[in-house]
């Protein structure tokens, strides 16, 4: 969908929020103030969405900030302006809805929206929390029970992420003492000379056994070439289609990473290929494969993978996009089962757009390795 449609959709809805919401509310004051506020947000959602396309940083960053927020909160608008429509069609079809819902629902939907986004707020912008799993495997050595891979995904350092933002996952990364430091993707949204000094951090990273970065579709948008060479400057180990045998404790794992799932729309040569990343690998050892998209998955478990460490649907970050990742996604959130592979998905350890997550926290994955059978 082109940028117009996009800023005309959005036109259209603001329209009918204001419809449905501004009569409805008790008082002319408060009629005046969400008309004013609805007409600053279809100014502000699309003045955030193209501002680095047409400002300088840092004005560029300042009007991606108030953008994205209302974005967030529109967002809110529409899903529960469409709920109360479908409440007050159902008292309709039931006999006639009470004198008092019209105007009280109203104003619920209103202050619900504000409590949303403030609350997404407070979640976005929090640094994000280790989650703790048990992966069993089948086969896995003895030695490798309590192997430790921290997956960092979907920071999407860029507008309204910075250096700070990152140094704190950096350190809550850190503590956890990782066999294997895993970054599935979508690190950034911006360029090499725009974000180096905030993607810095990374260069602090430590694991027993280092640090993995695999492309995600953003890094595609953002020019993946110079910030392939950049993480390579940080220290971080790019995998390219590619594997790497880790010794751990007289045992072997196999761990690798391929490109993006959409990378080949980008460069050929960069088409995701399981079965080219574990080419040549040690047969009978537990396989790993850092792969950004989840519907990577099918191909993996034929190429043999025991274990899939994937990110990008952020687990739906908010309504309404948590209804439409199970479109595009065959696994939202956690860890799935396809065959006697294990899939795990990050719900990301950052956010993409507005900073707002209700429902999917963010998350830094602390993958710990078990055997099973």
């Amino acid at each position: 969908m082109s940028l117009t449609r996009v800023f005309a959709l959005s036109a259209v809805l603001h329209l009918y929020i204001g419809a449905r919401l501004v009569p409805a509310l008790p008082s002319l004051a408060a009629q005046v103030a969400m008309g004013l506020l609805l007409a600053a947000s279809t100014l502000l959602v699309p003045a955030g969405l193209t501002a680095r396309h047409w400002a300088q940083p840092p004005a560029s960053d300042r009007l991606t900030w108030v953008g994205m927020l209302f974005l967030g909160l529109f967002s809110s608008f529409v899903v529960l302006t469409f709920l109360r429509d479908l409440l007050l069609l159902g008292f309709a079809i039931a006999g006639g809805a009470p004198a008092h819902l019209r105007p009280d629902s109203a104003i619920a939907v209103v202050l619900l929206a504000l409590a949303l986004t403030a609350l997404g707020y407070f979640n976005a912008r929090r640094t994000a929390t280790v989650r703790r799993v048990q992966v069993p495997l089948h086969g896995l050595d003895p030695a490798l029970a309590g192997f430790r891979i921290v997956q960092i995904s979907d920071i999407h350092v860029g507008p309204t992420i910075k250096q700070d933002y990152l140094q704190a996952i950096v350190e809550r990364v850190n503590a956890l003492q990782p066999d294997v430091v895993a970054i599935t993707g979508d690190l950034v949204d911006g360029s090499v000379p725009e974000l180096a000094q905030h993607v810095a951090p990374l260069a602090n990273l430590r694991a027993g056994h280092g640090v993995y970065f695999v492309t995600g579709n953003h890094e595609y948008y953002a020019g993946v070439h110079p910030w392939l060479a950049e993480l390579r400057r940080l220290g971080i180990r790019v995998l390219q289609n590619e594997h790497v045998v880790l010794s751990h404790g007289g045992a072997s794992l196999v761990l690798a990473g391929v490109h993006d799932y959409t990378a080949h729309h980008f460069d050929e040569t960069h088409r995701s290929d399981p079965a080219k990343a574990v080419a040549g690998a040690p047969e009978g050892v537990t396989r790993v494969l850092l792969a950004h998209q989840p519907r990577t998955a099918p191909a993996a478990a034929l190429a043999g993978f025991d274990l899939q460490v994937s990110g990008h649907t952020h687990g739906g970050q908010f309504l309404p996009w948590s209804l439409f990742v199970p479109l595009q996604q065959p696994y939202v959130a956690g860890l799935h089962q396809l065959g006697r592979m294990r899939i795990y998905v990050s719900r990301g350890t950052g956010y993409w757009g507005p900073p707002k997550r209700i429902g999917a926290p963010s998350e830094i994955s602390e993958l710990l390795l078990s055997r099973y059978g």
